[in-house]
């Protein structure tokens, strides 16, 4: 029996947000340093709690020399230590980087490397090179004539081999002792071709996505583990040498998944967030810590009597994003580089927060908020799950706060997600608006290292967003999490895009964010499901304004082709074509021995009148796009 999906092309119903499917970034899994940053050196400044760590020491058996790490009369007042390096000669003596496991670098390709050196004696010359994994030279250049003061020095390397895993080699030539601090290796081919820019090839696939919102700059690590810990948005405005280091609480979070070489440098600081944001289309939406720790650790409250400076944090980080040039936070953003506004329009107070103590602390932001920026929406947690006694005591004292949007959370396994497809669809329409702001369907369990981007995840996770788009009265926006993972340094499992040092792999969840955010529509058009065929599928419907086009989605995780027919009310089609997600089975997933596992396929379809008739691939989600008459 045919499956018949009846559209209301004739009786639009809610309007959706330009802001509806968007991007959430947080620093895990080596997401920002060794990720998006791309900065190649590791530890470049010496600033670890182990300076050395990330650099091993080189010696020749003919070499006779010593390295140490020094803090008397720095280069930098912010970043103390420096090494230096003292060759006694008979062959070249010095250090290597090993980079985020591996210096990725690419054959012809060109690197920028920036250093402070200093020869406080002796006349050595400093060599610079790339050796690959399997101790292939790449690259070798010769510094001569050091400066007896700090100096910074420039040169461009263009390894002649692609290689994923290089190392950066620095060694004393000769009698002397050299000192060096801020070693940097930069790929001239960053985002826009900025220099110490980001990652083009992962920008690249989230302005692929066109996302709405970006959410930044992560959950846990906007808390802290303790508050001393808690992301400092200030401090990463600096010069970017000036960014003071953070451990990063991914570090230390999972015992199964350790990291003790993950620290924040801040290369990647809100100006550069906020920039990201204007270079993909994306809506800023930064999230502040509101004096609580995280309370999955610490939990530590900063006291009520000092909460005044949480707030004022949060005040002039809108002044950073949209004062004028005039004021003390808008001029710090015009000297950046920015002087028009970022248009800021929306904050998160706190991430996964809960119980009074977090109601008591929002209720003085909100104060603040109301009295200076009253168009800035806020939005504030109901906790790390979708319906504890937590999110219970919390959705109604949000609600009578006035809180612009709430943000709810989910990991769970796919049944889930079908199982809550239709959780919006009796929420109440006159409450604040939702931000689904993390959420991902977890293979094994929530916290497992075996769990994987299979298209199972990736279905359930388009058939709850069916119900998200149906519901786009309620539900604002929304954003899968967590976004990036490094292929040898994650710690949470799974993730929208896998990257190595080289390339990245765009997941089945991946195309299904895409798919929705590339075909996000106007407004919703009523939708109703006949009874027949025999699996579950889930659907939803919007009019693109500009084209006219009605898009349907439909999500089909069962085991056998059914057939189906759009019916729709007051409209004719004219035209048809599809976008499907399919594969051979549920665990399917994209890897980098196969990246394209999964990815989306396009067909024409027949259109006659009112009716589509299309064939649902098993395991399957197709985008419908009508042209109408």
């Amino acid at each position: 029996m045919t499956r018949t999906i009846t559209i209301h092309a004739d009786k639009p119903g809610a309007a959706i947000s330009h802001e509806m499917w968007g991007l959430f970034f947080e620093d895990i899994n080596f997401g920002a340093d060794g990720g998006l940053y791309a900065e190649l050196v590791k530890n470049r400044c010496f600033s670890f709690p182990k300076p050395m760590t990330g650099w091993e020491k080189i010696s020749p058996s003919k070499a006779r020399g010593e390295c140490s790490v020094m803090n008397h009369e720095p280069f930098s007042a912010v970043h103390p230590h420096f090494l230096r390096l003292t060759s006694q000669g008979g062959d070249v003596f010095g250090v290597a980087n090993e980079g985020f496991r591996g210096i990725g670098v690419k054959a012809g390709e060109a690197y920028d490397l920036t250093l402070r050196l200093r020869c406080t004696s002796g006349t050595p010359a400093l060599r610079v090179a790339l050796y690959g994994e399997n101790g292939l030279l790449l690259e070798q250049i010769k510094l001569e004539k050091l400066p007896s003061a700090w100096e910074e020095r420039k040169a461009v390397l263009r390894p002649t081999a692609t290689d994923a895993k290089s190392k950066l080699y620095i060694l004393v030539d000769g009698v002397g002792t050299i000192d060096i601090d801020l070693v940097s290796l930069f790929p001239q081919n960053t985002w826009k071709g900025r220099p110490g820019g980001l990652r083009a090839d992962m920008v690249q696939a989230l302005a692929d996505i066109k996302p709405g919102f970006l959410r930044f700059p992560g959950g846990c690590i906007v808390e802290g583990s303790e508050l001393d810990k808690r992301y400092p948005w200030k401090a990463t405005i600096a010069p970017v040498l000036e960014r003071p280091l953070l451990i990063n609480r991914w570090n230390y979070e999972f015992l199964h998944r350790p990291a003790p070489d993950y620290y924040q440098s801040f290369g990647l600081g809100f100006y550069e967030y906020f920039l990201l944001c204007e270079d993909i289309g994306a809506a800023p939406l930064p999230i502040i810590n509101c004096g609580m720790a995280c309370q999955f650790n610490s939990g530590e409250l900063a006291p009520m009597n000092e909460i005044d400076r949480y707030v004022q944090d949060a005040l002039d980080l809108v002044e950073f994003a949209n004062g004028p040039v005039e004021t003390e936070w808008g001029g710090k953003r015009a000297a950046m580089g920015h002087p028009a506004p970022f248009n800021l329009t929306m904050m998160g107070i706190g991430n996964e927060q809960w119980g009074p103590q977090y109601i008591e602390r929002l209720t003085v932001f909100l104060k603040a908020f109301r009295a200076k920026y009253p168009k800035i929406r806020l939005i504030a947690s109901t906790g790390p799950e979708p319906a504890d006694e937590r999110f219970k005591y919390l959705w109604p004292k949000l609600s009578a706060l006035g809180v612009d949007i709430v943000d709810e959370h989910c990991y769970a396994r796919p049944p889930w997600f079908f199982e809550n497809a239709h959780r919006f669809d009796n929420y109440d329409r006159k409450g604040p608006k939702v931000l689904f702001g993390e959420y991902a369907a977890q293979s094994e369990k929530p916290v497992s290292p075996n769990n994987v981007n299979d298209l199972e995840c990736a279905l359930a996770e388009a058939a709850f967003m069916t119900g998200l788009e149906r519901n786009a009265d309620v539900v604002a926006m929304a954003a899968y999490a967590p976004l990036f993972a490094h292929r040898e340094a994650w710690q949470w499992s799974p993730d929208l895009i896998w990257v190595d040092n080289l390339s990245l792999v765009r997941t089945p969840n991946y195309y299904v964010q895409q798919l929705f955010s590339t075909n996000r529509g106007d407004v919703v058009l009523p939708t109703k499901l006949s009874d027949a065929g025999d699996g579950r599928v889930f659907a939803s419907a919007v009019r693109e304004t500009k084209s006219g086009d009605v898009i349907v989605k439909i999500v089909h995780p069962g085991e056998t082709v059914e057939f189906t027919t759009i019916a729709l009310n007051g409209a004719s089609a004219v035209l048809a074509s599809t976008i499907v997600l399919s594969g051979e089975n549920l665990a399917v997933h994209n890897s980098f021995e196969e990246p394209n596992a999964v990815v989306p396929r396009h067909a024409a379809v027949t259109a006659s009148g009112n009716s589509v008739d299309v064939r649902l691939e098993p395991r399957s989600m197709t985008v419908l796009r009508i042209k109408t008459a």
